[in-house]
């Protein structure tokens, strides 16, 4: 275990082991997909929450504009799929990585948390005004869901978009 001045690395295989780390945790936790953009922002404190290997096209039907994945999966991955079907993500998220001098690549997670968009943002959106639903692991360690796969399912708190 790290000493109180070190950073543990913590990596996850699953949603469960998720909810253990995040139940059993004794320091703060950063979550880090691919790290793009760690450079933003006052550095913390805490054990990393390596989320790489939770990547992946869950689902995605192309008829009905639906896709889910999970939040390590990289962007370029869920842009490929998508063109294969001449498909694309409206609000159009920008790559900082040659500002911010980094060569890792975004992940899905990363552009809903910091709710990134390009130019289209005026008229389609940003990113969390597209997302709809979502598993997540509470503070305590509990696994929770909110929100669905169609606007028609998002009732009430409308939680995809405030915890993005």
């Amino acid at each position: 275990m790290a000493s109180a001045m070190e950073s543990a690395r913590l990596t996850p295989r699953d949603a469960t082991d998720v909810a253990s780390i995040v139940a059993g945790a004794v320091r703060p936790l950063e979550p880090v997909g691919g790290g793009s953009k760690r450079q933003i922002g006052k550095p913390v404190a805490a054990d990393l929450l390596d989320l790489s290997a939770l990547d992946g096209i869950v689902a995605y039907e192309p008829a009905e504009l639906v896709l889910s994945a999970r939040a390590g999966t990289p962007l370029a991955a869920i842009e490929r799929a998508l063109a294969q079907q001449a498909q694309r993500l409206a609000f159009e998220p920008p790559d900082f990585g040659a500002l911010l001098g980094t060569g890792r690549p975004q992940t899905i997670g990363g552009v809903l948390a910091a709710n990134l968009a390009g130019s289209r943002r005026v008229t389609a959106g940003a990113a969390r005004d597209h997302f709809l639903g979502f598993q997540a692991v509470a503070g305590s360690g509990e696994l929770f869901k909110a929100g669905g796969k169609v606007v028609k399912n998002v009732t009430g708190y409308d939680l995809p978009k405030l915890l993005a």
